[in-house]
């Protein structure tokens, strides 16, 4: 199997365990409305039951083709619906990509405040692996060392094979726009979650804020 391959497989394991779980917490139905925000169409494919989806996104994020889901282009963190206007709020990896600790405070309360329940799913700081960059304990360096690894070096780059503008663009919001949380710090936005953790190798992977 190529890296390639190899990266593929994972992500589709851990999405799919992850999306089980998901269904098997809120017994979702196809009547079930779910919101989600930042997301696309992929990641649904994993399951067995399809909700009343709306996806939420940036403009330039939002896929041409989404097989009939409702599309709406907004920011997360100002979401345009009325309080409860949604059964789940589900987020896949998108808080650390918001910004600092201000804007995922306000992403944390429009959350909050669509939804009747909510999924808030991020990876954990305390893995010993970066998972946007494919790189270990890069995270934990000053950010003037991660400059001189990250832009000389990425295994990331090696098996997604981005292109110049893709690379430095995907490299500049890493240093200068990601913010990874621990359990703490989520359990800080989402005071009224459960923190569920999925684990690789024994150690907590990512975090999962809930309330079901």
């Amino acid at each position: 199997m190529t890296g390639s391959g190899l990266l593929r497989y994972a992500f589709e394991h851990f999405r799919s365990k992850r999306m089980s779980l998901f269904e098997r917490t809120f017994r979702i139905t196809p009547e079930t409305r779910v919101l989600d925000v930042g997301g696309s169409p992929e990641i649904w494919q994993f399951c067995s039951v399809r909700p009343a989806l709306t996806l939420l996104n940036l403009p330039s994020a939002l896929v041409a083709q989404s097989n009939g889901v409702c599309r709406v282009a907004a920011d997360g963190r100002l979401l345009p619906f009325p309080d409860r206007a949604f059964d789940i709020v589900f987020s896949n990896s998108v808080i650390e990509h918001v910004g600092g600790v201000e804007e995922q405070r306000g992403f944390a309360r429009e959350v909050s405040r669509v939804g009747r329940a909510y999924w808030v799913q991020t990876p954990n700081r305390r893995f010993p692996v970066e998972l946007h960059l494919m790189m270990p304990l890069v995270h934990y360096l000053p950010k003037r060392l991660q400059k001189r690894l990250v832009e000389r070096f990425t295994l990331w780059e090696m098996l997604v094979n981005p292109s110049p503008f893709e690379r430095s663009a995907y490299i500049d919001h890493f240093l200068n726009e990601l913010r990874l949380l621990d359990a703490a710090e989520l359990q800080s936005l989402f005071p009224e979650a459960r923190i569920l953790s999925e684990r690789a190798l024994g150690i907590s992977k990512s975090l999962i804020a809930v309330r079901a």
